[in-house]
Formats: C-alpha cells, sequence, structure tokens
C-alpha cells in the first residue's frame, strides 16, 4: 500500500491520483476484503475528537486526502515531505470505472437512492460499455436489523464484485465499510458526494474554483442548513489545530513517525 503521514493524529496515504488508482485495483485484485476512506476536514477532525472513528481511519488500507485542506497539511505538518495533491472520491469515481473497465474488474453500487443509482448506472453503460456492474442497492434510510443486514450482505457477495463503492455520509459510509470488514468480500471505497455528480444530478465547480479551495463554499450555498454548522465549526477548529500543531513544530515538539 500507499505510505501515510500523519495530519492531526489521523494517518492519511501519500501519493499521486494515479497511484492510488493502481493501489485499488490491486486490493480488488487481490479479493481482500479491505475499505478505502476519503478524508475530509469533516473526517479529520471527527477523528481528532472520537477515537473509536480514528481507529476506523487506522485500520482502513488507504486514506486518500479528499479536501485541499488535509493535503495541503500532510506537506505542512511533515518537514521533508513532498507535496501532496488533493486526491478527491468525486475524481478517482469515475477514473476507477475507466480503469476497471480496461482490467475487466467488476464494480458494485451501494448507497443513496434509486434515482441516482439509475443515472449512474446509465452514464456508466454509456461511456464505459466493457465495464461489468455486478449490481446495485439503495438501502433504506435507517438502521438495518440483523437479518436485513445479512441479506443484503449475501446479495453484494453472490454478485461476487471485485470494488463495492459506498455513498451513506460521513460518518456512516465509514463505520459500516469497518463494520463489513471480512464480511463482503471485496474492497470498499466511501465515495459520498461521488454518487450524485457522477451521475450528472449535481454540479462541480471549475476546476481553477476548486484550486482555490472554494468547493465547500459551493457545497454551503447547496445545502446551507444541514452544512453550515459543519463548515463553521469543523472548519475553524481544523485550522487553529493545525496552527497549532505547527506552533508545536517550531519549538521542537517531536512528530509522529511515518509508516508504511
Amino acid at each position: 500500500m500507499l505510505p501515510k503521514l500523519s495530519v492531526l493524529d489521523s494517518w492519511i496515504s501519500t501519493g499521486t491520483p494515479a497511484e492510488f488508482v493502481a493501489a485499488i485495483l490491486r486490493l480488488g485484485a487481490q479479493r481482500v476484503s479491505a475499505y478505502v476512506c476519503f478524508a475530509n476536514v469533516h473526517m479529520v477532525v471527527e477523528a481528532q475528537q472520537d477515537p473509536g472513528f480514528r481507529q476506523i481511519l487506522d485500520n482502513a488500507a488507504l486514506v486518500a486526502p479528499d479536501g485541499s485542506p488535509v493535503a495541503a497539511a500532510l506537506h505542512r505538518l511533515n518537514p521533508g515531505s513532498t507535496p501532496q495533491p488533493r486526491v478527491a472520491g468525486m475524481d478517482l469515481l469515475p477514473a476507477l470505472l475507466e480503469a476497471a473497465a480496461h482490467s475487466g474488474q467488476s464494480v458494485y453500487f451501494y448507497g443513496t437512492t434509486e434515482e441516482v443509482l439509475a443515472a449512474i448506472v446509465a452514464r456508466a453503460r454509456r461511456e464505459l460499455p466493457t465495464l461489468r456492474i455486478a449490481g446495485t442497492c439503495s438501502p433504506p434510510f435507517r438502521p438495518l436489523t440483523p437479518e436485513e443486514d445479512a441479506a443484503e450482505v449475501a446479495a453484494i457477495n453472490a454478485t461476487d464484485p471485485d470494488l463495492v463503492f459506498v455513498a451513506l455520509g460521513c460518518p456512516r459510509q465509514e463505520r459500516w465499510m469497518a463494520a463489513h470488514q471480512g464480511r463482503i468480500r471485496a474492497c470498499m471505497l466511501g465515495v459520498g458526494q461521488a454518487f450524485p455528480v457522477y451521475a450528472g444530478l449535481e454540479r462541480r465547480l471549475p476546476v481553477w474554483a476548486r484550486k482555490l479551495w472554494l468547493e465547500w463554499a459551493y457545497r454551503l450555498w447547496l445545502e446551507p442548513r444541514r452544512l453550515w454548522r459543519r463548515y463553521l465549526l469543523t472548519n475553524s477548529r481544523f485550522m487553529y489545530l493545525v496552527a497549532r500543531r505547527v506552533t508545536a513544530q517550531l519549538v521542537g515538539r517531536p512528530l509522529p513517525r511515518p509508516v508504511a
């Protein structure tokens, strides 16, 4: 797997988008029951406050720096490291589908709504006719009973996918993947908002605006009532914690060692 560096006590994987695609395809080819997280500011702060959630990130095979601030913090908090590009789930989903089509790996889509899933399948079949779509599932928006969960796991495994893309929202999708490691015989990827974007039901900002770290503002504009508290409090806390770590570095506080 790719090397990891620490951001606020969470271990984030490093590498180019192409290296992440290759590593994920290797997990799929090996049929390893593993999971991949895409860490934005919200997820890193959640892990910093909740040791149980931090353990979920630590157990992930890969933790991609989904947010630009997280990617920037990787380099800033680990002196001597190579500048890290953002590796967003919204960008990696189409790249992975294209790579899976070329390599013959099959994919499964779990989460969100039937409307979104239908639009995803329609686009994938139109643009990637050789892609093997093993199946889709839109679970109820409530906790499943043990019997329902067992039935869904059996249904996913029956289709024998290599990659399972999961969109349940953070941190629910990360907890779901961790709970199903060892039960679902595939590599699971928590890509969240990438589903409606790939489906064409939600637009993204232009590349130039993303490079200016404005995607959070666009998401806030789309869903102000749901996201205002998260962005106001979480983003502020992230910046405060990073600044505190940088200050600690300047006065000689030891840093966590990177792991392979």
